[in-house]
């Protein structure tokens, strides 16, 4: 399996072309129901709906990853300038395609890197006492890096985090805007590739509303995303799912 590196313009659930890593801006709202229905509407007009989307939706399930000193939610509470923080993703509960990530920001900027994992090197990556060395492949940096992690800081699965999201393309820019809501977490569960894992409302979590681009967004995604009183915020779904432990 090869190693890609995302933020290339395909959709979430696509595979993404090799590309080299670059920041995009990326903008965090936390809306209302009556909110969701009217940008979606305006998006609707305006711009084309994620083509991988089924039925113009995503069933997103990740397990995030933290080391013993809880590292990435600490960094995310305190708004440390340069932090990072691992997952591992499938979508519409498919696990044949499955992906570990790897988010950085700096200055506000984001980057994200991926790998492929088969369901059988995921479900290794969190069964403790598991042997790892398989991921030091020289030729699989992402995955030598969060082995690294393991070993030297303690850094493991700590939480399930479910939701749906909406996702919106406007090719100009390459923008994406999406909604994500009906988040929920697994407590300490973390079985994450089994269905039946139950998961429970993340500590009436918000619809959050995400705007991602590149060197600039354009005015006409700019007026179809604005609503009065509402304000970018550093929402984090890892913390708001971290609440219960």
């Amino acid at each position: 399996m090869r190693e890609v590196r995302a933020q290339t313009g395909t959709g979430d659930a696509g595979m993404s072309r090799p590309a080299p890593p670059h920041y995009r801006h990326e903008w965090k709202h936390e809306i209302s129901y009556l909110d969701l229905l009217s940008i979606r509407q305006r998006m609707r007009a305006v711009a084309e709906p994620d083509p991988h989307a089924e039925g113009g939706k995503y069933l997103i399930r990740s397990l995030y990853f933290d080391n013993l000193d809880d590292k990435a939610l600490r960094e995310k509470v305190d708004g440390v300038n340069m932090r990072e923080k691992f997952r591992i993703r499938y979508y519409n509960g498919d696990t044949s395609l499955i992906h570990l990530e790897k988010k950085s920001k700096r200055n506000g900027l984001g980057t994200k890197y991926s790998a492929a994992l088969s369901k059988e090197e995921a479900r290794l990556i969190v069964e403790p006492g598991a042997d790892l060395q398989w991921m030091m492949d020289p030729g699989r940096p992402l995955l030598q890096e969060l082995y690294c992690k393991m070993h030297y800081q303690g850094m493991r699965g700590r939480t399930i985090v479910d939701y749906t999201r909406e996702p919106f393309i406007y090719r100009p820019g390459n923008v994406r805007v999406t909604f994500d809501y009906d988040i929920r977490t697994g407590l300490n569960c973390l079985d994450y590739l089994n269905p039946d894992c139950v998961t429970v409302p993340a500590h009436d979590a918000p619809i959050i509303l995400e705007v991602k681009w590149d060197e600039y967004l354009p005015s006409i995604i700019r007026d179809a995303v604005q609503q009065p009183g509402r304000r970018v915020t550093a929402f984090s779904k890892y913390a708001q799912c971290r609440v219960y432990g």
